[in-house]
């Protein structure tokens, strides 16, 4: 018995709408039409195979301009028929649409996916194609000045380049005579000129449909990634306050580089054929990016939190991204974002793909368990401490007991002999500092090289209640 798939379909009888079917196996991966198959995989045969073996080819190939193998099977005097097609290079349409294969279905491509699967299939990307209306007169030489510094360290000499076409070739920005879209939208004076969805939005919500406050960020996206920032930064995010000797420290209610992060991520693999634009929704307990993409089927959302490849929808563009110090490492992007978050003692984000967006969750700090914040702290800070050594797990007590004084990451899971960054972040660190039983020593930069940690009172009570 067989079973229906991506490659494989059953029908009673020929019916000519199944040319669809066959026209989206051309498009994917190939797939075989079985002709006298029920749904159920059982083979009840035909009664015309002959007629068949003798249109199906001619017809297939005047319809769709395919060659393809219609081979006669027989089991238990039932004859059925199977219809081979391969994999074409070149998209296949029939009756002026595309088809492509979903699982077992057969969809119609349209709008956007259209899009996609022709690029695709002539081996482009969105952002790789050039766009007649833009020349370089319509490039913003502020923005080329401030990338050639950002860029400086991984492209050698760029400074010294005046040639700005020159400069543009370099950065594979243009095709043939013509300047490609993703030089519209990393250098433009005003790419919404050209691609008006290119623009983000931030917002407070007092609830899903309650909006308090709203901005609109425009212009490039070399420029777009700090304005986001400066934004959040001085109208929406809270920020705590702290002293460092005589120096004032903010430090923000969510990790500054965890923000920044997911904003270059969402510009970079954004789908610009989509009218959705970047949208960050800040709420009293959470923040929410929504970012309209295609994912790849190499990389789906339930991988997010997990290492992987890199797949950037827009490549040119990832690749000017990371010349300028935008992008550290491929493939992380998404692995930092959690690391910087559990690092700080925020919840893990969360990641979920609805409606062709992908959606990032932000969570608040809670109150770390077993933490005592009034004026009789001291008193029951011992009660506390036992409390508490009773409940943190193996790899917490691990921690406080290799600690000295105070010592770096690195440092720290040398002792543990721990080769794992996330495990480590997971499992020892980020407990231990939300059960308040170790401290940063620059908690306003804790993503700081020179960041150390430290046993605090209560996890001295706790490390000693233990031993009792």
């Amino acid at each position: 018995m067989f079973t229906e798939s991506q490659t494989l379909e059953f029908k009673r009888i020929w019916k000519d709408d199944y040319l669809k079917t066959i026209c989206a196996f051309a498009n994917g991966e190939g797939g075989q039409l079985l002709i006298g198959v029920n749904d159920e995989g059982e083979i009840i045969g035909i009664d015309n195979s002959k007629q068949l073996l003798e249109t199906l080819p001619n017809k297939i190939n005047s319809k769709l301009g395919l060659l393809v193998d219609v081979i006669p099977h027989e089991k238990g005097q039932k004859i059925y028929l199977e219809i081979d097609v391969q994999s074409t290079l070149a998209p296949v349409s029939y009756a002026g649409k595309f088809y492509k294969r979903s699982g077992s279905n057969t969809i119609e491509l349209a709008s956007g996916n259209l899009n996609q699967f022709l690029l695709k299939k002539y081996g482009k990307t969105w952002d790789d194609i050039a766009e007649e209306r833009f020349s370089i007169e319509d490039i913003d030489l502020p923005t080329v000045e401030r990338f050639k510094r950002l860029a400086q360290d991984r492209v050698p000499g760029i400074l010294e380049e005046q040639n700005l076409e020159s400069l543009l070739r370099k950065l594979n920005l243009y095709e043939g005579n013509e300047l490609k879209r993703a030089a519209i939208l990393l250098f433009g004076k005003n790419p919404q000129q050209f691609y008006i969805q290119s623009h983000s939005k931030i917002g407070r919500f007092l609830s899903e449909t309650d909006v308090q406050s709203s901005d609109i960020i425009e212009g490039n996206l070399i420029n777009q990634v700090d304005l986001i920032m400066d934004v959040l930064r001085l109208k929406y995010l809270r920020a705590y306050i702290s002293y460092e000797g005589m120096h004032r420290r903010e430090t923000l209610e969510y990790p500054y580089d965890a923000l920044r992060e997911a904003i270059i991520n969402a510009l970079i693999h954004r789908d610009y054929t989509d009218t959705c634009n970047l949208q960050i929704r800040v709420y009293d307990d959470k923040l929410v990016m929504y970012n309209g993409a295609t994912l790849s089927r190499e990389v789906p959302i339930e991988l997010f939190d997990q290492p992987h490849q890199s797949k950037p929808f827009n490549p040119t563009m990832a690749a000017v991204f990371y010349k300028c110090g935008f992008i550290e490492n491929w493939g992380r992007g998404t692995l930092n974002i959690i690391d910087y978050c559990l690092e700080a003692g925020l919840p893990k984000p969360e990641f979920a793909y609805t409606w062709g967006a992908v959606r990032t969750t932000f969570y608040k700090k809670t109150q770390p368990a077993g933490q005592v914040t009034d004026p009789v702290a001291g008193q029951v800070a011992g009660q506390v401490a036992g409390q508490v050594a009773g409940q943190v797990s193996a790899e917490v007590l691990a921690l406080l007991q290799v600690i000295h004084g105070e010592m770096k990451r690195a440092e720290i899971m040398e002792k543990l002999t721990l080769s794992g960054r996330g495990n480590f972040v997971k499992l020892y660190l980020s407990p231990a500092l939300a059960l308040g039983l170790i401290e940063m020593t620059l908690p306003d930069k804790p993503n700081s090289r020179l960041q150390k940690y430290r046993l605090t009172e209560q996890g001295k009570q706790t490390l000693a209640a233990h031993h009792e």
